[in-house]
């Protein structure tokens, strides 16, 4: 068994049986590996963008991380945008990086680089293998770090000779540690606040969106009176009729002021205090009003479970009614022109049941998501860094972790082309996926921050960096130019035909809607 052999058995005693790769010369004896140690499922990214956001999706959807393969420091660092993203997302990942022999660095060839160097920002854990005697040991701490709660991201670097000399055997990975027990002294801090008779709210994040958290949340607003928030992006959040009835946290200053502003307690379960996503002139940074109280129960690592339980049984709420939303999907479809309203509502009809949302529509999708509340119960994942290029990326690791749900991929059009590639992979691996593009065929959001960051009205240069239509993207030629099927869509009507054939389309299926 040599150390690539040894490395494959480890990871799959940690259950870590999915690896998203885009590999070169310095990998091929773990490529190998792959090929003689059965029971890795194995997806090629065309683009390690893909490869990243793809590991990303997979843990937000399946609780456990998968493995990516990437080439040296190059190949790594064309991943690090979307392992921002996951890194801000909390999800865990092994990161699996090549390296030259160690007797070759010395020589600095021209792809040698400081991989350690460029992991380190955007990994929670990195080593570099240094014999392959080592290197099961060090994928076994890799796969334990990686499932440290709610998740980490884990950089494990190999060069070629610890990949291809002799190793004793796999490691032993020892079982993910249980989420910290949330304090009595925090539970009652949180008790206290919406028990105080002034107006409160509760800003939920991480695992407090989801399951059994979510309903003794629900649970506590229909006893107490209290507003359930949820922070602007979320790595999953389960929605729809039936499930708490959360307010989403605006993107926009203003907005987000106006719904904070009554406040007088804010308690925080698995969210950070609220902050605006940028710097404006002459607003604020932080986003809770004066005179408002901010009492941390739990930090998104916590058992946030175990604290909402706590907190329901010490306010009597156990056995309260949840405050949910009511269905408003049986309804007629929207018709005509494109509309924001249009689209909440087309959306709010169609979106089917357990369906799972990937949201990157930046723009369109931040003014239609709220309408989209009594909707079928589905999931709703947010890119969480920032750093566009996700969507299409996470859409293929979500479809993996969930082969038997629908995913629904709504994109802006310029995030779409930093990860285009991935449409290849959803071809090649007919993953059930429809992707719908909002074509306004520019950077619309940034036309709209150069007013809202008080620079000038948009001249010759700036119009030429911010839009998209000379020449315009053809997304339907591009569609199928990757093996996907598409259609295009310019009113409501034409977009529900569009909509509903993705649905329909047991592969993937991408809808330009030209707005």
């Amino acid at each position: 068994m040599n150390g690539a052999e040894s490395l494959v058995h480890t990871l799959l005693n940690g259950d870590v049986n999915v690896c998203f790769a885009n590999p070169g010369t310095s990998e091929m004896h773990f490529v190998s590996a792959l090929d003689r140690v059965e029971g890795v499922r194995c997806i090629l990214g065309l683009f390690e963008g893909v490869v990243t956001g793809a590991a990303d999706g997979y843990y937000r959807m399946a609780g456990k991380p998968a493995a990516t393969l990437l080439h040296l420091g190059p190949g790594l660092g064309n991943g690090l945008a979307n392992l921002h993203n996951a890194k801000k997302a909390r999800s865990g990942i092994v990161n699996i990086v090549g390296e030259h022999a160690s007797y070759h660095i010395q020589h600095d060839a021209p792809l040698t680089a400081d991989i350690e160097g460029v992991a380190r920002p955007m990994s929670d854990w990195v080593k570099t293998s240094h014999s392959s005697t080592a290197v099961a040991a060090d994928g076994a701490l890799a796969v334990e770090a990686a499932r440290k709660a709610p998740g980490q991201i884990a950089t494990l670097i190999l060069p070629a000779d610890t990949a291809w000399g002799e190793a004793e055997g796999p490691a032993n990975v020892n079982a993910a540690a249980p989420r910290e027990r949330v304090p009595d002294a925090a539970i009652a801090d949180g008790v206290r606040a919406l028990t105080s008779g002034q107006p409160a709210a509760i800003l939920l994040g991480g695992a407090a969106l989801r399951g059994n958290a979510l309903d003794h949340a629900a649970r506590i607003a229909a006893k107490t009176g209290c507003t359930l928030i949820s922070e602007y992006n979320n790595a999953r959040m389960e929605r729809g009729a039936g499930r708490a009835v959360v307010k989403q946290l605006p993107f926009v200053v203003d907005n987000a002021l106006a719904m904070m502003k009554d406040f007088r307690q804010l308690v925080l379960v698995g969210a950070k205090s609220p902050v605006s996503f940028f710097a404006y002139p002459g607003k604020p940074s932080v986003l809770v009003p004066d005179g408002c109280q901010v009492i941390k129960v739990a930090g998104v690592e916590a058992d946030l479970e175990g604290a909402l339980e706590a907190m329901a049984d010490a306010l009597g709420a156990r056995n309260t009614q949840p405050r949910v939303n009511a269905p408003t999907y049986d309804t007629a479809l929207p018709t005509g022109k494109v509309t924001l309203d249009g689209l909440g509502a087309l959306f709010n009809a169609l979106i089917p049941e357990h369906a799972v949302i990937i949201d990157e529509a930046v723009t369109s999708g931040r003014l239609f998501t709220g309408a989209t509340l009594g909707a079928r119960p589905h999931d709703w994942l947010n890119i969480m860094g920032g750093s566009i290029g996700w969507g299409l990326a996470a859409a293929v690791g979500a479809a993996i972790a969930a082969p038997d749900r629908k995913v629904i991929a709504f994109e802006g059009d310029g995030s779409a082309m930093y990860t285009q590639q991935a449409l290849w992979t959803m071809a090649r691996e007919n993953l059930d996926v429809t992707v719908v593009i909002f074509a306004n065929r520019a950077y619309k959001i940034l036309l709209g921050e150069l007013t809202n960051v008080g620079a000038a009205a948009a001249g010759h240069n700036a119009t030429a960096m911010l839009t998209l239509d000379n020449p315009a993207l053809d997304w339907v030629s591009l569609a199928k130019g990757f093996g996907v099927a598409a259609g295009r869509a310019t009113t409501l009507d034409e977009l529900a035909v569009q909509f509903k054939r993705g649905l329909a389309t047991p592969g993937p299926y991408l809808v330009e809607l030209v707005m």
